[in-house]
């Protein structure tokens, strides 16, 4: 161990002086930060925000219909050419005679005139609708609840995402610093070997054994430092940092209570909740289910009626010229109600139906699929944490003893009591541990962090089409566009 840590301050010394010589100051980087800057820089998150976003505007779309629909409406034509132009309406003047807006009784028509100004205010109000508003709130609702479980869905996989990249670059680092203290114990027992054939104490073929070892454990420590060069622009990317920007890492590996980590400190002392109807993954499911229902619900409503009040008013004014005014308006207002049913529709409202119940059906699968996949995800989270925490601690004991195997090995060495090929093993075996206790620590963070935010994890196997939630697109939109042009109901001349 006290190799390892000097290899450890060695390279931070270098890796200090080269950032000097390059103009830069290297970022050491706490979980704590990491997982502060990931919050802005989450495609994944955004995306989420978004989709509560879209689901308050179907909630909107969808309630607007319980409310009466009020439109004003203004509008200027002008006549270049009529079928009126010659026909007399009294007074001995023919109609092109009389448009130059004197205030005779036959100028007031509204036949032929040349500018015509038109104001007016449309109501609507839906009175019976069978059932579609109410299908389409429903769907809506469960839609805007969906996209709020998205949410905290997405803000624990990024927590989770940022953990497994900020402990995966702190192994990677370690495991090149375990990799550098065995090439430098290789690099010393090589000198050692050559050193002792040369008084002629050694043979050759020891002096061969070093410098094979001497090479392999070069080229293992060239690919842990590429490890570690990968594994540390994956945790950039993840935090949107540049990719070239010299950075540490402040947080160690070793530090299983996150005691230098508030946020994941109280996130692991709040109970654990492994049951499944509690995870949002299930209660996303079941929202499913509900919005296809509301869907179904819309889909059937089109069998019934549509009964809706409205009302039209306006003015209408023809001016002699341009000016809106100048004429006499005249006023034309009508209420009525009325009332349209299908009465042959070429199947479309049966097949809607059909294709909200398929809907329906298929949320339902998947919510089973669900809860039996977040049964089996809790037991399987449970089981890991629990083997990690066992690998943990026994990984403990075995670096102890392979740094004291290794201790003795290279002083009976030294000692001239013992051959190189036990110290070659003394030395793999302790390599191993060490490699083996950073990689323990790993999982074990991980497999807490996991467990802390199981309820809120989506499944790793979620089933597809679990989005379905927050459609609200209604399952009859011609009744809906066709409630202004009931019989009776015409617009404002």
């Amino acid at each position: 161990m006290r190799t390892t840590l000097q290899v450890a301050m060695m390279l931070a010394g270098l890796t200090t002086a080269l950032a000097a010589q390059q103009g830069t100051t290297q970022r050491a980087l706490t979980l704590e930060e990491a997982l502060t800057l990931a919050v802005p820089a989450s495609p994944s998150l955004e995306l989420a925000k978004a989709a509560v976003v879209r689901a308050r505007g179907d909630q909107y779309r969808a309630k607007s219909e319980w409310y009466p629909q009020l439109n004003g409406t203004f509008s200027y034509s002008r006549l270049l050419r009529s079928q009126f132009e010659g026909f007399s309406f009294g007074g001995g003047s023919d109609s092109t005679e009389g448009s130059g807006g004197d205030s005779s009784s036959t100028n007031a028509l509204p036949f032929g005139r040349q500018n015509t100004y038109s104001l007016g205010l449309s109501l609507s109000q839906n009175l019976f609708a069978g059932g579609r508003i109410s299908g389409q709130s429903q769907a809506a609702s469960a839609g805007r609840r969906t996209a709020d479980f998205g949410i905290r869905t997405a803000e624990a996989q990024l927590t989770l995402d940022v953990v497994q990249a900020y402990y995966g670059a702190m192994a990677a680092d370690y495991q090149a610093m375990i990799a550098e203290s065995a090439l430098a114990q290789a690099e010393s027992t090589l000198k050692q070997t050559e050193q002792r054939r040369a008084v002629g104490s050694q043979p050759e073929f020891d002096v061969l054994r070093a410098r094979v070892a001497r090479d392999n454990q070069r080229t293992s420590a060239i690919a842990r430092r590429a490890e570690r060069e990968v594994a540390y622009v994956q945790l950039k990317q993840l935090l949107n940092l540049p990719v070239d920007a010299p950075m540490s890492l402040a947080t160690m590996a070793v530090d299983t209570t996150f005691g230098h980590t508030p946020t994941l400190a109280r996130l692991i002392q709040k109970p654990v909740d492994t049951s499944v109807e509690n995870r949002l993954a299930v209660k996303q499911a079941g929202e499913a289910v509900v919005a296809q229902e509301g869907l179904l619900k819309a889909a059937r409503s089109q069998y019934f009626p549509q009964l809706m009040v409205t009302s039209q008013y306006g003015n209408v004014g023809y001016p002699a010229n341009l000016d809106p005014f100048g004429p006499t308006y005249f006023t034309n207002w009508n209420v009525g109600v009325g009332l349209q049913f299908p009465i042959f529709t070429g199947g479309r409202i049966k097949g809607e139906k059909l294709a909200a119940e398929a809907g329906l059906f298929e949320a339902r699968a998947r919510q089973l699929q669900a809860e039996r996949g977040a049964r089996v995800e809790s037991r399987s989270a449970l089981a890991s944490l629990e083997a990690a925490e066992a690998a943990w601690g026994a990984s403990d004991g075995t670096v102890r003893e392979a740094q004291r195997a290794y201790e003795i090995a290279e002083l009976r060495f030294r000692e001239g009591l013992s051959t190189q090929t036990e110290l070659l093993d003394a030395r793999v075996a302790l390599q191993t541990a060490e490699s083996l206790r950073v990689e323990a620590a790993r999982v074990l963070l991980i497999a807490r962090v996991r467990v802390a935010l199981l309820d809120e994890l989506p499944l790793t196997n979620a089933p597809a089409g679990a989005s379905q939630a927050r459609q609200t697109t209604t399952a009859a939109p011609r009744r809906q566009t066709d409630q202004n042009t009931i019989p009776g109901m015409g617009t404002t001349p």
